[in-house]
């Protein structure tokens, strides 16, 4: 038998244990709409130059897909505030101005947005992004309706906490032991974890949780899918 699924064309919703409502979209980033609220976590710019200053044949055209993405969020959600749940920057060579001129030109476009930065481990790496950005940058949690945003998945008293660090994936299995690797969002009881933004980040695959509700990101077919515990490979 195939996975067992439910399928959930284009967003999923995800319903907090308090009552908050969270969109998941395929971009693999989620939406608070009651907020106007957007987020995106490890988004690594400037990931693609490291790789390119050490001679690796890694295609320029990866960020700016991942602008577009942005760009098709910000315009699809109508959001008026972005919130970036660290690693924004890959390391010390993402402040380069070639390494930033995607990320720059991207800004321009979106002036008005407010945009935030909560530091992840890379982030402490890279150093805060330059002041014209126009990025306000928050050692965490930033907190924001029920939601504390942070970068490293913990528990945050009296607040539903939302996170990244750990690029979280799932193995799909099907018959004849075929599988599948895809990012995913994984919702625990006291915390979530948004699957990486950014190109070239790997996927962390770990066991099920007790409680944890798992959403697989499609982002060729422009789906998220609730997926139930006996569709994931052990």
């Amino acid at each position: 038998m195939g996975p067992a699924v439910h399928r959930s064309w284009g967003t999923a919703v995800y319903a907090g244990p308090a009552g908050q409502r969270l969109e998941l979209w395929p971009q693999r980033a989620a939406y608070d709409p009651d907020l106007r609220l957007l987020l995106v976590a490890d988004a690594h710019f400037g990931k693609g130059h490291t790789f390119r200053r050490h001679g690796l044949a890694v295609p320029q055209a990866a960020e700016a897909a991942m602008v577009a993405r942005l760009d098709h969020l910000i315009q699809a959600t109508g959001a008026t505030e972005l919130v970036f749940l660290g690693d924004l920057l890959h390391g010390p060579w993402s402040q380069e101005p070639r390494a930033l001129e995607a990320l720059a030109q991207w800004r321009q476009r979106h002036a008005g947005l407010e945009v935030h930065l909560v530091r992840g481990n890379h982030d402490h790496h890279a150093g805060d992004p330059p002041r014209e950005l126009g990025i306000e940058v928050h050692a965490g949690p930033l907190h924001r309706g029920p939601w504390a945003l942070l970068h490293e998945p913990q528990p945050i008293s009296g607040a539903y906490a939302l996170a990244g660090h750990v690029h979280p994936g799932v193995r799909l299995h099907e018959r004849g032991r075929l599988s599948l690797r895809l990012p995913c969002f994984r919702m625990g009881p006291e915390f979530g974890v948004l699957p990486a933004f950014g190109a070239f980040t790997g996927l962390h695959v770990e066991p099920t949780h007790g409680g944890d509700q798992v959403y697989v990101v499609v982002e060729d077919e422009g789906l998220v899918m609730a997926l139930r515990p006996q569709a994931l490979a052990s």
